[in-house]
């Protein structure tokens, strides 16, 4: 006789407990199973209530950002590590502390329900242990908290391989953007300038109690002073806006393609730089947005088809291209490369734990690859623009550096470095706090008529 199927935790627990169980589980996937949060979230199933999703979120984000400084707690309660198949309720204690360290939930109520979460996760037997450690942190927290933040990994919240090549790559700079890396991401909009001008909308957001400021540095971006839901926005359905970076719009702004013109936008997904560059157009463009996750081209084809813009979406790979595409010459192109996305941190703040120190060398031969299979396609006297949300030389700078020495045809443009930090070719963007993520960008001209 079958086994009888095990109800789901999160959705048979009560509402509050659901959402304890739910962000335990992501944790458990992201930390112990290596799947990235986004896709840990998308798995888990539905909550009902906005404030349990938002609690969710709030919970793994604000875990995974913290984890060296939780689990230096976790174990200095625990008397002895749990076993392997209890890392998921090893999770949930993480939540536990969390919500008595870094939010603003009653104690007594983070405790009452994380507590209601393990026996919600068929661990009834360590209810009493998970009440019992977190009692017991409220009362010894004085004690315990400078001594988890002892190590530089628990003091920085970052993993030790990366505080290095941090340090290395920026000795000036490298403490500044740990902590703009663990802080909360601005929440910036691109306004879709076919449909409704940045003033006008920003006068739309005013009418629904929002407050923004331009971002600078953008043509067309305004941040909140309050993040909210994307669906919650005035005009979203309507295609009057959209989310996006402020480092992550300077990419259009730096292609800067004219009307009429052939583009192909490679590592296209999900869309939203293939969406600026026509909407900075007009929608009077030939684009091709590539990519080679064909899940991800559909977020591509939604987001297009919200804004009401026209492209060639088609799956491919940049560092391989074949078909139809890869027939054509184009005036601009957008390699907007695979990268460690360590500037990008403090939005996925997972990276820090799944990305591993011998990834970079991986992602720089791709780079290059892609760097070498795309400049054919690039027509004469036309710009290929380079782009990373990574804050290390060796995707970046490094990486242009070696092209150009391979490539007799190609040369370096300008940029303007206000944004950021001129390097010996290209620029580099630095998270802030209020700011852009950090991106790096450099501009190449092929010769030739």
């Amino acid at each position: 006789m079958a086994e009888p199927r095990r109800a789901d935790p999160v959705q048979t627990a009560s509402a509050g407990t659901a959402a304890r169980v739910a962000a335990a589980l992501a944790i458990h996937a992201v930390r112990d199973q290596g799947r990235s949060l986004t896709d840990a979230l998308e798995t888990l199933p539905p909550l009902d209530d906005e404030r349990d999703r938002s609690l969710v979120h709030e919970l793994c984000y604000g875990v995974l950002r913290t984890l060296p400084r939780q689990e230096a707690l976790a174990n200095a309660l625990l008397h002895k590590p749990l076993k392997r198949e209890d890392r998921d309720l090893n999770a949930l204690i993480l939540v536990g502390i969390y919500q008595l360290t870094d939010t603003r939930i009653p104690a007594h109520a983070a405790v009452a329900a994380t507590v209601e979460a393990a026996r919600a996760m068929g661990k009834g037997w360590a209810a009493s242990l998970v009440n019992a450690l977190l009692r017991r942190f409220q009362r010894e927290r004085g004690r315990l908290l400078p001594r988890a933040e002892r190590s530089p990994e628990a003091r920085w919240l970052f993993p030790r391989w990366l505080l290095g090549r941090l340090e290395s790559a920026w000795p000036e700079h490298w403490q500044k953007i740990v902590t703009a890396s663990n802080a909360r991401a601005p929440m910036t909009l691109r306004v879709n300038r076919t449909k409704i001008t940045s003033a006008e909308y920003a006068q739309r957001l005013s009418a629904a109690g929002l407050t923004a400021r331009p971002a600078p540095g953008t043509d067309c971006g305004l941040t909140l002073d309050q993040p909210l839901a994307s669906a919650r926005l005035p005009g979203f359905d309507e295609g009057l806006v959209s989310v996006q970076d402020a480092g992550a719009q300077f990419a259009a702004q730096l292609l800067d393609a004219r009307s009429g013109e052939r583009v192909l936008d490679a590592c296209a997904a999900p869309g939203g730089k293939s969406a600026h560059i026509l909407e900075r157009a007009g929608g009077d463009l030939d684009l091709t947005a590539l990519d080679i996750d064909p899940i991800r081209l559909e977020r591509v084809r939604e987001s297009l088809s919200r804004l009401g813009l026209s492209a060639r979406v088609v799956q491919g790979d940049a560092a391989a291209p074949d078909g139809d595409w890869a027939s054509k010459r184009y005036d601009r192109i957008l390699l907007d490369a695979p990268c460690s996305a360590t500037g990008a941190i403090r939005r996925h703040p997972d990276i820090k734990w799944l990305r591993r120190d011998s990834d970079i060398e991986t992602l720089s031969q791709l780079q290059a690859r892609m760097l070498d299979a795309l400049w054919p396609l690039l027509a004469p006297g036309g710009t290929l623009l380079y782009a990373t949300c990574s804050l290390l030389p060796e995707e970046n700078e490094g990486q242009v550096r070696a092209f150009l020495i391979r490539r007799g045809d190609a040369r370096a443009l300008p940029l303007d470095a206000s944004r950021g930090v001129q390097r010996t070719v290209g620029c580099q963007i630095l998270p802030t706090e209020n700011g852009p993520d950090g991106f790096y960008y450099a501009t190449l001209e092929k010769s030739g008529t």
